[in-house]
């Protein structure tokens, strides 16, 4: 049943093609992986496998990788993508030898791929579960571990119509999970090769955090307000949609004491044109600014990639976009500069999220109202401010260090 599902996947994704450009992309990086193997795997070096399914999955992984990379030269990276919206982005990144996409799991291309790619170990992030390729790789007795996995009573291995699906995560050599939950979740699977170490992300955005780069435009936007820092009130949205966009602007619209800078999740000029209908004070696009213009506005929407995480530590206050659709975005990027964070009610499979709501420094919010009343408070009682901030700060340093725990479990 399992490949068939896969089988079906494949297909659709392949109609897909015809008329969506992701979905070229993907069939054609697919096709492209055999290719590359065959050429650039040095069969007389020992290749550490990570997979990302895509962006979020990769950042998750990235500390380990880099630490690695670091410490053990010895061992060359390959890193997989399953998303154009990973492998587009990250194709080139400097800390990997050899960087492909991740075929369709059907027991032909896992066994291919397995013998092609010859890991001599294997890390699977986060929810990645290939049921053919983690058999390929327990068969030829390759360690493969399952890093910053976290588990959820409602996911198919444990309900009642899962049937023997859940034998796919016996398959793993070890799990490195992130919470005392997930361990009790498999140990009813009596799955016990089993640790908590957190969440690799947390080790990932506090490497930010001290290599955040210096950003003069922002830095001149934000201290035209007061050279006073101490009566700054930023307020950065980060990764917003249209529905979170709603609230924020319109609470900037009505707070003429708040700057904002705002980094929307899709910078298409169809969606860059709707913020600025919405804008009622005055505002500028990162890349019309100058260190002059820039202190004239109060809004700056970061029409552009890669700044957000380095962007975060000029604010006092964070809006984490996405809780209106999908999900949100990534928490730990803003706190771990010490301001609270506000997003919407989709952010219950976010381990970080439920943390900082039960903290007191993460608020969830379900309407503009909400939004209004938090923002009065934060901006208007300094102390509590700076107050919640520490904690949100402190959180993330505190739950650092899963990458250190994983590496005194694996033999390197």
């Amino acid at each position: 049943m399992y490949s068939f599902v896969i089988f079906v996947y494949l297909l659709a994704v392949k109609i897909a093609a015809l008329f969506n450009h992701k979905a070229r992309l993907m069939v054609k990086g697919h096709s492209e992986v055999f290719g590359i193997l065959r050429e650039r795997i040095d069969r007389n070096e020992k290749y550490l496998w990570f997979h990302a399914a895509s962006l979020g999955e990769f950042e998750q992984g990235r500390p380990l990788m880099e630490h690695i990379k670091k410490e053990y030269p010895q061992y060359k990276i390959l890193l997989t993508f399953f998303s154009p919206s990973g492998y587009e982005v990250q194709k080139n990144y400097k800390g990997a030898d050899v960087i492909c996409y991740l075929p369709f799991d059907t027991p032909f291309n896992a066994r291919r791929f397995v013998k092609l790619a010859n890991p001599y170990m294997a890390f699977f992030i986060k929810y990645e579960f290939w049921q053919n390729y983690l058999k390929g790789l327990q068969k030829l007795n390759v360690p493969t571990y399952s890093i910053s996995s976290i588990f959820r009573k409602n996911q198919v291995f444990f309900r009642w119509y899962g049937g023997t699906y859940y034998k796919v995560l016996t398959r793993f050599t070890y799990l490195f999970v992130q919470n005392e939950s997930s361990k009790e979740l498999l140990s009813k699977l009596r799955i016990q090769n089993v640790s908590i170490i957190g969440d690799t992300r947390f080790d990932r955005v506090l490497t930010i955090c001290h290599q955040a780069a210096d950003l003069p435009l922002i830095e001149s936007f934000v201290t035209a307000q007061s050279e006073n820092s101490s009566e700054r009130k930023i307020l950065v949205a980060g990764s917003s949609w249209a529905p979170d966009e709603d609230i924020f602007i319109r609470y900037f619209n009505e707070h003429p004491e708040i700057k904002l800078v705002m980094a929307p999740h899709v910078i298409d000029e169809s969606h860059l044109t709707e913020i600025c209908t919405k804008l009622k004070r005055p505002f500028l696009k990162y890349s019309e600014a100058t260190l002059e213009n820039v202190r004239t506005i109060d809004c700056l929407i970061i029409d552009c990639f890669g700044l957000l995480s380095s962007i975060y530590r000029y604010g006092q206050v964070a809006y984490i976009g996405g809780g209106f659709g999908v999900s949100i975005h990534n928490v730990p990027e803003a706190a771990v500069y010490g301001m609270p964070v506000i997003f919407g009610p989709n952010n219950k499979k976010f381990r970080e999220a439920q943390d900082l709501k039960n903290l007191g420094c993460g608020f969830e919010i379900q309407s503009f109202e909400d939004c209004q009343s938090l923002l009065n408070k934060f901006f208007s009682d300094k102390d509590y401010l700076e107050e919640i901030g520490k904690k949100a700060g402190d959180y993330i340093k505190v739950n650092s260090g899963a990458v250190e725990k994983i590496l005194r479990q694996i033999s390197l």
